[in-house]
């Protein structure tokens, strides 16, 4: 499987950079789910350090954000190996941009070595270029490494017919189809990663992070959150 986290997931309290707290937690949830026996990949973004493009109120060139956010990645996925090596969960970063000296760079059939020793692979620098986000590198990558399912994890529990904080109404769906996602626009990953796992038939799961035991009940196959296939 593959894990998409937000870089946001590792802020707690913070307003910026990386929580120790929150770090510890996610470490402990992905724990759980490795000893599950589940070989576990994971595409980290870096919007708790730079958001890429969507900080264009620096006035920085789009290509530049977009490569300063790749490195953004990184950091993180450093950060996530270190803490899983310390729970003695042997990890490789694997980097879409060449930087030899702090990690591996992407090779797929390395990749799929590692994960074939229960190593955790963690996926870095996108798809190194601009105006791909970390959405589209989870689909990727889950394509390549042949995964099962996309685990998508979010601050909501699974994907609702309204923004539930702005329509107390808002239904949540437990299935869903791709062709009706699309057809209702619902906003569950950016279009480019979306279609690529319709196309390439790779379920995504979408599911809130913050409950415990969550990405361990997911790769069990236990009901959480909502199933896009």
């Amino acid at each position: 499987m593959v894990l998409k986290l937000s870089g946001e997931s590792l802020l707690g309290d913070l307003d910026h950079g990386i929580s120790p707290v929150a770090l510890t937690r996610i470490v402990g949830e992905l724990e759980r789910a490795y000893r599950v026996g589940t070989k576990i990949g994971i595409v980290i973004g870096g919007g708790n350090i730079w958001r890429g493009a969507s900080d264009d109120a620096s006035g920085i060139d789009r290509v530049t954000a977009d490569n300063m956010g790749m490195l953004a990645t990184i950091i993180n996925a450093l950060a996530l190996q270190d803490a899983l090596e310390a729970r003695k969960i042997s990890t490789r970063v694997q980097s879409a941009i060449e930087i030899t000296k702090l990690a591996e760079p992407y090779i797929r059939r390395r990749a799929l070595r590692h994960l074939e020793k229960n190593r955790i692979v963690i996926f870095a620098g996108g798809i190194g270029s601009p105006y791909f986000t970390t959405d589209t590198t989870a689909a990727l990558r889950a394509i390549e490494i042949d995964a099962q399912i996309l685990l998508k994890a979010t601050k909501v529990d699974g994907v609702y017919t309204e923004d539930p904080k702005k329509n107390s109404k808002a239904k949540k769906y437990d299935i869903l189809g791709f062709e009706e996602a699309i057809s209702k626009r619902l906003k569950i990953m950016d279009t480019s990663a979306f279609t690529l796992c319709m196309d390439n038939k790779i379920p995504v799961l979408v599911f809130d992070l913050n409950v415990s035991g969550n990405i361990a009940k997911a790769v069990r196959g236990e009901k959480v959150g909502t199933l896009v296939h």
